[in-house]
């Protein structure tokens, strides 16, 4: 009974142990994009990790007024991307700890967490001479630093290995009157390069709008005109006609090494170092850039014709007719340039748009196999459990 008492009264000697209250950490971040949002995903990461941190959050893209709260809130940090200069006063008048995460631009002063844009550039041109493009161009804008630093780089590394790169600065729209014109003298561009060739955009908007004025000009893609865009901003790749290629970004990795370092800051008061870059995952290829230079004309013609035409019931023998040749030749001549035969072209054409209305939509097998060439729905069925081991329906309700 003594010892009780004495390790009571050790007890009420000591400290009381009160738990920290949690940070209160400012997001401004935009949340239109899929970099973005990945970023917030990195953030969380970190936080279900170490926190827990009271974050403010404001869903917005914050390119015009910063909130309201934001001119007397009493936090502890912000991570921030910021596009005006009335938000980055107003940021620096806080004095809290803060890190920057769109360009240093705007806030010089503060530590910048971002991707590596002159890794872009080498990725792109490495892209594309492997697939055997020896003519480039680039669709440029000059808005911020970090477009300039694709480009450059972009560029730069085609020089380096002897090849010229044909540049378009892009203009801004501010009518609808605008776009018409751009795409107009976007059309006149591309119609004076020499094809095949590979087109490096500054970002994916920039991409999308490549896209659209091959359509206009009659330039297919990618036989006659590759793109890659930057950022794989997934809503605009996936949209675009043909799907666009595109640089990754890693915002994962960005979002969780800016709030461990911004983090350390407010707990440390170690200022972290001034610039992280993280590197490009690598380039999500689409449509708009998945195929070899092909320099036999006639091959070339046959590939157009397939695609063009595939979903219409062509076959082989009305490819052949229209070219005036005869299909032992056309075989042996697309064996030896794409190592694949114009029957494997034709049915890889049609169980592409298959596989896409079979997710997309609810279709039956009957009206898909009539929307995409096969003579019966049968013959579609028995090809497709072939092709995939499975059928169709097993194909739809499988996950993606």
């Amino acid at each position: 009974m003594r010892d009780c008492c004495k390790i009571y009264q050790v007890f009420r000697q000591m400290p009381i142990s009160r738990k920290l209250p949690p940070k209160r950490v400012a997001l401004l971040i935009e949340t239109t994009r899929t970099y973005t949002r990945d970023i917030l995903a990195g953030v969380r990461r970190y936080v279900a990790r170490y926190g827990p941190w009271s974050t403010f959050i404001e869903i917005g893209d914050f390119e015009s007024e910063p909130p309201v709260w934001l001119h007397n809130w009493d936090g502890d940090g912000i991570l921030t991307r910021t596009f005006t200069p009335k938000m980055a006063e107003v940021i620096r008048k806080t004095g809290l700890p803060a890190i920057e995460l769109r360009s240093p631009k705007l806030c010089p002063d503060l530590p910048f967490y971002g991707m590596n844009n002159h890794q872009m550039g080498l990725m792109v041109a490495d892209h594309f001479i492997n697939r055997g493009y020896r003519k480039f161009a680039a669709y440029t804008l000059d808005i911020e630093p970090f477009f300039r630093e694709r480009i450059n780089n972009f560029t730069r590394t085609l020089e380096d290995r002897g090849y010229d790169c044909d540049c378009l600065p892009s203009k801004e729209d501010h009518h609808s009157d605008d776009w018409e014109e751009n795409q107009t003298r976007l059309v006149d561009w591309l119609l004076k390069l020499p094809n095949p060739v590979g087109i490096y955009a500054a970002n994916d908007q920039l991409g999308v709008r490549l896209l659209d004025a091959c359509q206009r000009a009659g330039l297919t893609v990618p036989e006659d005109v590759a793109v890659v865009g930057t950022e794989n901003e997934e809503s605009l790749c996936e949209f675009a006609t043909p799907t666009l290629t595109s640089v990754a970004f890693n915002g994962h990795e960005v979002g969780y090494r800016a709030a461990e370092a911004l983090d350390r800051q407010m707990s440390e008061g170690i200022r972290p170092e001034r610039e992280m870059l993280s590197e490009p995952p690598g380039i999500v290829v689409r449509e708009s850039s998945d195929d070899l230079v092909i320099e036999d004309f006639l091959v070339r013609d046959a590939i157009k014709l397939i695609r063009s035409r595939a979903l219409d019931g062509t076959n082989i023998n009305d490819i052949c007719g229209w070219l005036n040749v005869s299909r032992s030749t056309l075989e042996r001549r697309m064996k030896l340039v794409l190592n694949r035969t114009p029957k494997f072209e034709l049915m890889r054409v049609r169980f592409k748009e298959v596989e896409r209305l079979l997710r997309e939509t609810d279709l039956t097998i009957e009206a898909i196999s009539e929307q995409t060439g096969f003579a019966h729905c049968q013959y579609l069925q028995t090809l497709f459990k072939q092709r995939y081991s499975m059928t169709p329906g097993e194909f739809r309700k499988a996950p993606r």
